[in-house]
């Protein structure tokens, strides 16, 4: 891949999960793809392991350190227009920062936006197929079938996986006005990012779906100590029904 893609990775409390030696190989192998890493006032040392991330290679990894908790949608905000203020910014998207989708699978979702101009943006679809190292947590998996089901409902948008942290957008005015704004929820933004286009594309329900691509990921595996709890599917649901009663038409 050698058009310029940032790649913006919210970052809280991770002084122990941050995977800085798979972080520190795939970058020394891939130096045209630049990094964010935005500390969400984390209240470790997630900053300082961060900001090691970026010892020899300055000019491809930047952190932008938030003093202030605002949650992981204002973090991936934050950081995405950061990101795109850059004129050279072709492709920007956000990963979380566990891992749990491979950086190499930046390459394949750059592919799509590569390949079909058409696309505006690439979400990483979690999808269990032969050939595909997906391993989900049961529970997990059926309460995002469920979550996903009511989102699809809500938006009349048939998306498969919304929630999954690997993402990216081809830059430019369209995407930029997509986070101008905050987000009126901490952790499905996702679901308002889409809520935005759709009202942005003027509810043409075509037109959106023609502009977005599901890829299913080669792999992606839970990661131990997410931040993530089963409650929080419920607070989760309150708030695509807020998002809903926000945008829709």
């Amino acid at each position: 891949m050698n058009l310029p893609c940032t790649i913006v990775i919210p970052c809280y409390n991770e002084e122990k999960r941050f995977p800085l030696a798979r972080f520190a190989a795939f970058s020394n192998q891939h130096p045209d793809i630049r990094f964010l890493l935005v500390n969400d006032g984390s209240k470790d040392n997630t900053v300082a392991v961060l900001r090691q991330a970026c010892i020899g290679r300055e000019d491809q990894v930047d952190v932008l350190d938030q003093k202030v908790n605002g949650g992981k949608g204002e973090a991936v905000r934050v950081g995405m227009l950061a990101a795109m203020e850059r004129s050279d910014c072709t492709y920007a998207g956000f990963w979380d920062a566990d891992l749990a989708t491979p950086l190499s699978s930046i390459a394949d979702l750059a592919s799509v936006l590569e390949s079909r101009p058409e696309i505006v943006m690439v979400f990483g679809a979690r999808v269990k197929l032969l050939g595909r190292l997906v391993k989900r947590q049961p529970i997990r998996h059926y309460l995002g079938r469920v979550f996903a089901t009511v989102v699809s409902t809500l938006l009349r948008l048939p998306i498969y996986d919304t929630q999954c942290g690997a993402k990216l957008f081809r830059a430019g005015p369209e995407v930029i006005a997509l986070f101008a704004e905050p987000f009126s929820s901490r952790w499905v933004f996702d679901v308002e990012i889409l809520a935005r286009f759709i009202r942005q594309r003027g509810y043409q329900m075509a037109q959106v779906e023609s502009a977005i691509y599901e890829y299913p990921l080669e792999e992606w595996r839970d990661v131990a100590g997410s931040q993530v709890r089963p409650g929080d599917f419920l607070r989760a649901f309150f708030d695509v029904v807020r998002i809903h009663r926000r945008y829709r038409q």
